[in-house]
């Protein structure tokens, strides 16, 4: 099977033309930017933590910050409580985004290959499968945070000693190496998976109306064998197109006096890049057989091949997932 990285490129900007611009509705710019709001949501970086927190052990002598700990020691209780409450608050949004976006990746994904703009019926139909994806990312999220927080425990106990002494001893120095490997490795490998999770899950999960788990299954076991190459390159390009995209964006949101950054409405000035990089994934998985067309199976006929689609057994228009 001859699984081309290149060929996805020219279907996708042909599907972004066709439904974006073709027949231009501002309506329908919007409804799909939601979409693609709501799959995003959560997924933007987080705000950095303040310089300054770096530079209070060089004032650790002064008489400010000795006043300072003294503060803290009387109002222990109150940081406590507040702290816990700002992190509690911060937990539920970070849930409640994850949430959204878990359904939303199945409404953006199915305005773009089905050519729609719809928000009640697919979020309504989507539930079970949102809720799995949904389930599957808290889980992911909360190994992840104790296999990181077990790793820095860890290095922290055998580094102790050489704290200790304020001294960098030759074990301390393998130790920091060694779990600084470690940590990296950790983090590529928890990158490819929310990327795999993103651009390969969901669409089978669409597709078949699996859970994310047998999804999961089922691209290990139907993709990957013996096109591993295929899809390294294939983030490879990814990558460089991704850059392209950035570069793009910036431009575009300083074009518009940083418009272009508001929530939503980066979604609908960028969305021929989000519907772009949507269906990329989707033409890629297309490539391993007819049982895996997104596009054409949802139309009368296909704008970008030219002709229509292969026959396919009637069924129902919208089924339910699954439980």
């Amino acid at each position: 099977m001859n699984v081309s990285v290149v060929d996805p490129i020219d279907r996708s900007i042909k599907w972004v033309k066709h439904i974006l611009f073709d027949e231009f509705s501002l309506a329908k710019w919007f409804v799909l930017g939601f979409c693609a709001f709501l799959a995003m949501l959560g997924e933007g970086g987080a705000a950095n933590a303040p310089s300054q927190i770096f530079r209070l052990n060089e004032r650790r002598h002064s008489a400010n910050y000795g006043a300072m700990d003294d503060w803290v020691r009387m109002h222990l209780g109150a940081i406590f409580l507040i702290g816990g409450g700002i992190l509690l608050i911060a937990i539920a949004i970070g849930l409640l985004f994850t949430w959204l976006s878990s359904r939303g990746k199945f409404m953006f994904l199915n305005g773009v290959v089905r050519d729609r703009e719809a928000v009640v019926e697919p979020w309504h139909r989507f539930r079970a499968l949102g809720n799995s994806l949904f389930f599957f990312r808290i889980v992911l999220g909360i190994v992840s945070f104790f296999a990181f927080g077990a790793l820095i425990a860890g290095s922290g106990l055998l580094l102790l000693p050489a704290m200790r002494m304020h001294r960098m001893t030759l074990f301390a120095l393998l130790v920091l190496v060694l779990a600084g490997a470690i940590f990296l490795l950790m983090a590529l490998a928890l990158a490819l998976i929310m990327a795999v999770l993103k651009d390969f899950v969901v669409p089978v999960m669409y597709h078949r109306e699996l859970k994310t788990v047998p999804a999961f299954r089922v691209f290990l076991a139907e993709f990957l064998p013996g096109h591993i190459l295929a899809f390294i390159l294939f983030y490879l390009l990814k990558f460089v197109l991704g850059i392209a995209a950035g570069i793009i964006m910036v431009v575009g949101t300083c074009l518009t006096c940083c418009i272009a950054a508001i929530p939503y409405i980066s979604s609908v000035v960028f969305l021929p890049i989000l519907v772009f990089f949507r269906c990329y994934s989707v033409y890629f998985l297309e490539q391993f057989g007819p049982e895996w067309r997104f596009f054409e199976a949802d139309k009368a006929s296909d704008p970008v091949s030219g002709g229509p689609p292969p026959e396919t057994p009637a069924g129902p228009e919208s089924p339910e997932p699954g439980n």
